[in-house]
């Protein structure tokens, strides 16, 4: 499995409610080095089955995403975060 795959197999085990940053997802996927990697991977990510939006810097802010912050702060308000 590449680390593109396993970033995609951890962020897709994120629960609904809940985040975490790309540093965890980093280690998780077996890098814990490669957290700007975990950035670029989730930036070309468009399928709705991999909450992306999940994904937070470790300072607390959202960090980027693909669809817009905006549309990212929405999600995670929408689900309680």
């Amino acid at each position: 499995m590449t680390f593109r795959e396993r970033v995609f197999t951890v962020v897709r085990a994120i629960p609904k409610g809940e985040t975490r940053t790309y540093k965890q997802v980093a280690i998780d996927a077996g890098n814990p080095q490669a957290s700007r990697a975990v950035g670029a991977i989730l930036h070309t990510n468009f399928d709705p089955a991999i909450p992306c939006h999940r994904v937070v810097r470790s300072n607390g802010t959202l960090g980027g995403y693909n669809r817009g912050i905006r549309q990212k702060a929405r999600l995670l308000k929408q689900e309680q975060v």
